[in-house]
């Protein structure tokens, strides 16, 4: 009896019989490299300067919490200033519009003259604080009005330098929080004025042309793009790296301001994010809301519930609108003791926040341990701004909860906040992680891989589970990095820029890994090829 199959037969089961082999063979050194790459890290952890070469390689997936005007460094915002031909009092080190009479004098003239220069430096940034008479809170909030006028008609610019620089941090993702046609959504909800009803007041702003506003705001938004696109050389043999970088925004609400306003913006954050497109096409890449100003100025502490209620009530009519809400950036001191004890509870559970920004004040919240565990239950992403926490509220070390979060299984990943005031960027970051919060390089990486699963850009996730990172049943036998992905896999990369992400930052953790990272002795060098 011939027992042998057809020709025939072995062609279509032997790629069956060999892919799992080959899959679990890659698998294997993947691990392998994996874990030889964590034991450079531990060889290096007390090195800091090799620690900081390592760093600024490793992949780093995404920066969810990005203020666009803090992005920006000192340096360039002096050069827009001196094109725009604006002002600056030598006195407060404060930016306005020209024409420049006595005492102000042209912004420019810091360009010939060190002393104005670096006098502007300090004051838009956290360069030098400590020498300034203020408090690092005071500094770094006050920033922001001194260069203000430099930002006006610049977020192409803006957007360009975050993407330049998120590239060259081995960055693929940014989420940056936007103003857009805010002076005119607040004077629209300034002339209508406050109602308590908020349903009524939602429709009183619909009539009056809040929808108008926005479809505007999302053009001028469309042209900024386009705009930056052409400053990074997109599409050109000498395309910037930033090209490569993608960029979504977040409507931001500025919850320091009259009730009124803060709701009007609110609805504006849901609306420009797609919750009614009958009303307001969606505009794809504003994928939610934020509210920012200081958490601790007295109408964000006074109205922080009054907030979370107008969410709410918004949240029950368009339910599909992300939210990102800063909460809990407060410390023992900062607020009177009742004042840490309910933002971030209010945020998860009032104001359906599906991420954190901030979240310092945690172990000061009532029940802080039951709260910790709703937050993992829930799935609630803290996103982690070590730097911004350092030298605005002067928590770090032991004291900063980062540990507690992981303890929990509370997922958390690592941003930059304002890395152009607080002279930082994202490598800055991963190494305040190790050196500051001890964590490990297993660790490190979960958090980029976790910054890309909480992204609010759309589509299905490359894992099926995100927590621990096991991949999706189309995509289970590949192996990024490897060989291009199977048929099923590309299908689902094809449909869902989020995947395509995950796949992306996958390839690179397998190239980064590849290298012959090998520990280093006493006295040699660590080789790498």
């Amino acid at each position: 009896m011939n027992t042998r199959a057809p020709r025939s037969l072995l062609l279509v089961v032997l790629p069956f019989l060999i892919l799992p082999s080959f899959s679990r063979a890659a698998d294997s050194r993947s691990g392998a490299e994996e874990a030889r790459t964590a034991r450079y890290f531990e060889s290096i952890r007390d090195n800091p300067n090799l620690l900081l070469a390592f760093l600024s390689e490793m992949p780093k997936g995404g920066d969810l919490h990005i203020h666009l005007s803090g992005e920006v460094y000192a340096e360039s915002l002096i050069r827009w200033a001196a094109e725009a031909q604006d002002c600056v009092d030598p006195k407060t080190t404060t930016l306005t519009a020209g024409p420049c009479t006595p005492p102000r004098r042209p912004a420019g003239e810091a360009l010939a003259d060190p002393a104005l220069y670096n006098q502007m430096i300090d004051a838009f940034s956290m360069r030098n604080w400590k020498y300034s008479g203020q408090s690092g809170h005071d500094h770094f909030f006050d920033t922001f009005g001194k260069f203000s006028q430099a930002t006006q008609d610049t977020t192409d610019k803006m957007l360009a330098e975050a993407a330049s620089r998120a590239a060259s941090q081995h960055e693929i993702y940014q989420e940056l929080m936007v103003t857009l046609e805010g002076q005119q959504v607040d004077a629209l909800a300034g002339s209508q004025g406050w109602d308590p009803e908020f349903g009524s007041l939602q429709q009183k702003l619909i009539d009056r042309g809040l929808p108008q506003l926005l479809k505007a705001a999302s053009q001028q938004l469309r042209a900024d793009e386009d705009a930056r696109d052409k400053i990074l050389h997109c599409g050109l043999r000498d395309a910037d790296a930033g090209c490569q970088v993608e960029q979504r925004f977040l409507y931001q609400v500025a919850r320091g301001k009259p009730k009124e306003m803060v709701f009007a913006e609110i609805l504006a954050g849901f609306l420009m994010a797609g919750a009614d497109p009958s009303m307001v096409p969606p505009d794809p890449h504003v994928i939610g809301f934020n509210l920012v100003m200081p958490e601790d100025w007295y109408v964000p502490m006074k109205d922080f519930s009054l907030q979370m209620q107008m969410i709410d009530f918004l949240h029950q009519r368009y339910p599909k609108v992300h939210a990102t809400l800063h909460a809990g950036e407060l410390w023992q001191g900062l607020v009177p003791p009742e004042g840490l004890r309910f933002h971030i509870r209010d945020a998860v559970e009032t104001g359906h926040a599906e991420r954190i920004g901030h979240g310092v004040d945690v172990m000061y919240e009532r029940d802080p341990m039951q709260l910790l565990h709703e937050m993992a239950d829930r799935n609630v992403m803290v996103e982690i701004c070590l730097t911004s926490n350092a030298v605005i509220l002067g928590v770090s070390g032991k004291k900063h909860p980062l540990s507690e979060y992981i303890r929990a299984g509370v997922p958390v990943a690592l941003a930059t906040d304002d890395e152009g005031v607080a002279r930082s960027d994202m490598t800055q970051e991963y190494l305040r992680a190790a050196e500051d919060q001890k964590l490990d390089y297993l660790q490190l990486k979960k958090m980029a891989r976790t910054s890309l699963e909480h992204a609010f850009i759309p589509g299905a996730s490359l894992w099926r589970d995100g927590k621990n990172f096991v991949l999706a049943k189309e995509c289970a036998a590949d192996v990024p990095g490897t060989k291009p992905a199977s048929s099923v896999c590309q299908a689902r990369l094809d449909t869902s820029d989020k995947a395509r992400l995950q796949w992306k930052l996958e390839m690179q953790f397998r190239e980064f890994e590849s290298r012959s990272w090998t520990a280093a002795g006493k006295n040699s060098l660590p080789a790498r090829e």
